[in-house]
Parts: structure tokens; sequence; C-alpha cells
């Protein structure tokens, strides 16, 4: 499938010392392809009729990103999982599972850019998980 296709071309950088950045736009869609698939190949349904395995399918795609130590070349592989999120339901299955796998959102909303403001970010759903090490003093 696509998205591991890229991730492998991804870690060819990373594992030769060279930086990387893998765009996954949208994981919503190859859930969606991977529950037909799985549908086909009667494969039990679970939540939102998606296979069991599809949390397991996310967590070791976006779980291949990473900081190589100096014993390994210092590369890095960053991703960006993108899903769209329709009538701003967070709890549907898809988000969920990656909100759980990464290590923070960003929350983009239509009607902030309908109405000009850029960057279009919903700062009370964003969330980080690193919190404070990802500020400069002056913002602590």
């Amino acid at each position: 499938m696509a998205p591991f296709s890229g991730c492998v071309l991804a870690e060819f950088f990373r594992d030769n010392g060279l930086h990387s950045l893998i765009i996954y736009d949208d994981l919503k869609a190859h859930s969606n392809t991977y529950r037909q698939l799985g549908l086909l190949m009667r494969k039990p349904p679970g939540r939102e009729a998606y296979p069991g395995d599809t949390f397991y399918l996310h967590s070791r795609l976006l779980e291949r990103a990473a900081q190589m130590s100096k014993k390994y070349g210092y590369g890095s592989l960053t991703a960006l999982p993108v899903v769209e999120i329709l009538q701003d339901n967070l709890s549907s299955f898809i988000p969920t599972n990656l909100i759980s796998i990464t290590d923070g959102q960003w929350f983009l909303r239509s009607d902030y850019q309908k109405r000009g403001l850029f960057p279009a970010l919903d700062l009370e759903k964003s969330v980080s998980r690193i919190g404070k090490k990802s500020q400069s003093l002056f913002m602590v």
C-alpha cells in the first residue's frame, strides 16, 4: 500500500544519515480502503466495521518515525499523519486511534480559514505531549 511504500523510501534516507519527512494524506482514506479489503477477505469487522487490526496497522506505520543515534548516523524520519474529521467528530475510530499514537495534534478549522484567519488552528483542540520542551524561555 502507498503509505508503507512511501515510508520505505523515507527510511532509506533516515538510515543513510539524512533527514526525511513523510506526510500521510489522508489516513482516513487509507483506513477506508483497508476496511473494504478486510470485508472482501471476510475478516471479522470491529468498531465502525474496520478490521480489528486497524490500530496495529497505524501504529506499525507511525512508529517507524525516529531520530537515529550517533551509532546509526543521526538520520531522522518525521511523520505527519493527516485525517479529515467530519463535523468536528473527534470520537470516531480513526481520529481516536491517531490521537493515541501520536505526540500531538494540530486541529485545523475550515470556518477559521473562510474568515481569513491563518493559521486556521483551533488552540483548544490542538495538543502536545511534549509541552514546555517545545517552548522557548520567554513563553514559559
